[in-house]
């Protein structure tokens, strides 16, 4: 009963329209021939794979799960993934960002980003097997050796293999410093890698021949904490130097995790029992790569959590054009039936609105950022990769606790417009809430991304890219504000841009006396600037939806529509945020954790 509509219209309006795509890519020598013929294309194509390929496999997969072979330690994934994987590989979408010096297609990560929400919409689970391999391929891309490159990154480019990231133990979860998987190196310059990692997404599968693990470990001479971790490459099989599979390495799924949701993805507990690897970067430095894997997988589930806010919006929304639940309170609406439809409601539409906001400033933001990592790797102006790399580093843990929260919150809303239905299988509603819950966890959990932001990305620097970004919003504040037309938008956007100055700047003070003043105001940070973020997109496409309003175009009246509803009653959490961030930790701190 569930169905998906790519949202293209909404992203060709983001990358045309507001971000002017085309132009900033003339900047690039990699992309400065992509045209807006081309980018459409690949949108059109792309939404056609999410939608005819891999949503219709989203509820069956979902109920049939993933099943080990005890025996084999082989997992076998739902019925039609393989084939929908194959038919992945076939139309090139994994090379489609790739470097053409090992495959790729080379088109932008922008362009990259919208395949990847479709995909997320349709169908999550599925999407985490292609998608976990970008982060082994970046990792490999940016620290592998000549050799590690020649053997491993076309065949992750092509899809031909996928990859993992293999960092969490049963003892320790974001503490990576007290991992314990040992690597012992061995004559022929390898190591012999023994541990047991767990939550590992699409560690073991059907889809591919061969899947290579990215593995945390310790060196005999590693010294303790974070600092003694390297990185090495683990293969499910062996390669030879021809390319070709070898042996099989020892590394094992000894378990599939019974979770809560995304049941079409096999996370697995992975046993190492001597598995050969080889060093990626320096020994002790794995730090550095581990991140270049977590920031790639930290924007991707922030895209996993605006698939889902898109998808279950559309649902929610059509189903409340047809659900007929008593009359509205102003009168009836469709006095030719027995009751009015219950989009008529007032809080109905509020939960809608509520989704779709947070689906529209999702998008506008996750393309931002994409925008900027392309500028960051592809522009010729050093200072312009630096700046565009300083608000990556700011703007990524929004990207992924902001959308993911908002995800959260919007699949129970659409969940509850459906009523005792939502709560039922088949409709599919429950399911992206269950699929949702988990993107707030991943990747550092959403704390541990707001403690980055507050911690590392502004006091860390003496709120050097944070001044950076509001000075980009106090220069657009200048430009449009002797418009009458946009006060609505730009008086609340200067208002908070002054609110965030004075809250960093007392929490830097409050921080410098007592850390924990820090940990208690992080998670209202976050979201305080996500929303000065949103804001400030909001009333960039606000601006371009006034100057169109007039076209006939419908698609620009609700885009304004959605603008007024998202100040009017979602900017305003900031005013509870900023005064619960200001309360500081003795409430939480005060009571003796023998009472707890």
């Amino acid at each position: 009963m569930a169905s998906y509509t790519p949202p293209i219209r909404d992203m060709q309006f983001l990358l045309h329209e507001l971000l002017s795509v085309t132009d900033e890519l003339r900047a690039m020598p990699p992309h400065a021939e992509i045209d807006a013929d081309t980018i459409n294309a690949v949108l059109e194509e792309g939404g056609k794979f999410a939608a005819e390929v891999l949503f219709p496999l989203n509820i069956s997969g979902d109920e049939e799960g993933c099943t080990l072979d005890p025996a084999t330690h082989e997992v076998r994934t739902p019925k039609g993934f393989k084939a929908a994987y194959e038919k992945y590989v076939e139309g090139g979408w994994p090379a489609l960002a790739g470097d053409p010096a090992y495959g790729g297609q080379g088109l932008p990560i922008t362009v990259n980003q919208c395949l990847y929400e479709m995909n997320n919409s349709a169908n999550q689970a599925w999407t985490m097997y292609p998608g976990l391999t970008h982060g082994a391929y970046e990792a490999l891309h940016e620290h592998g050796t000549d050799e590690q490159k020649a053997l491993y990154l076309s065949k992750l480019t092509s899809g031909q293999w996928t990859g993992t990231m293999c960092l969490t133990e049963p003892h320790c979860g974001t503490d990576l410093g007290l991992l314990r998987s040992k690597a012992e190196p061995q004559l022929d310059g390898s190591y012999r890698i023994t541990g047991a990692k767990i939550f590992i997404s699409s560690g073991e599968h059907d889809l591919t021949d061969n899947i290579v693990h990215l593995v945390l470990a310790r060196l005999p001479d590693a010294p303790t904490g974070s600092k003694g971790i390297s990185l090495f490459v683990v293969p499910k099989f062996l390669v030879k130097a021809d390319g070709s599979l070898g042996e099989r390495n020892p590394v094992y799924c000894t378990g599939l995790e019974h979770k809560m949701g995304i049941h079409g993805n096999a996370t697995a507990q992975i046993n190492l029992d001597g598995a050969v690897g080889s060093l990626v970067g320096e020994p002790h430095k794995g730090l550095a790569a581990m991140f270049v894997m977590m920031n790639v997988a930290r924007l991707g589930v922030g895209m996993q959590s605006l698939g889902l806010t898109e998808v279950a919006y559309q649902n929610a929304a059509a189903y409340a054009k047809d659900r007929l639940q008593m009359r509205s309170l102003s009168g009836p609406k469709a006095p030719d039936k027995p009751a009015d439809p219950i989009i008529n409601h007032p809080d109905v539409r509020k939960m809608l609105l509520t989704a779709r906001a947070f689906a529209e400033g999702g998008r506008a933001l996750s393309l931002y950022t994409a925008l900027l990592i392309d500028r960051e790797l592809s522009h010729p102006d050093e200072d312009v990769r630096q700046e565009s790399a300083d608000q990556v580093a700011l703007l990524t843990p929004i990207v992924k606790a902001f959308l993911t929260d908002n995800a959260w919150l919007a699949t129970s809303h659409c969940m509850q417009v459906f009523g005792g239905h939502g709560y039922i299988k088949e409709w599919g509603m429950e399911q992206y809430v269950r699929d949702a819950r988990i993107n707030m966890i991943y990747e550092g959990t959403n704390t541990i991304q707001s403690l980055d932001l507050l911690g590392r990305k502004v006091l860390g620097d003496n709120g050097k890219k944070l001044k950076a970004f509001g000075k980009m919003i106090a220069d657009f504040i200048e430009e449009e504000g002797t418009d009458e037309a946009m006060q609505e938008f730009v008086n609340p956007l200067a208002d908070l841009g002054d609110k965030v100055t004075k809250l960093t700047t007392e929490l830097g003070m409050k921080g410098f006396g007592n850390a924990d003043e820090v940990g208690a105001a992080a998670v209202d940070y976050l979201r305080v600037v996500g929303h000065l973020v949103f804001a400030y997109l909001w009333a960039r496409m606000a601006k371009i939806a006034l100057e169109k309003q007039d076209s006939g175009d419908a698609f620009y009246t609700a885009k304004l529509a959605t603008a007024r509803f998202y100040f009017a009653k979602l900017l305003p959490e900031t005013a509870m945020l900023i005064r619960t961030a200001r309360t500081g930790s003795a409430p939480l701190m005060a009571m003796d954790e023998a009472l707890f």
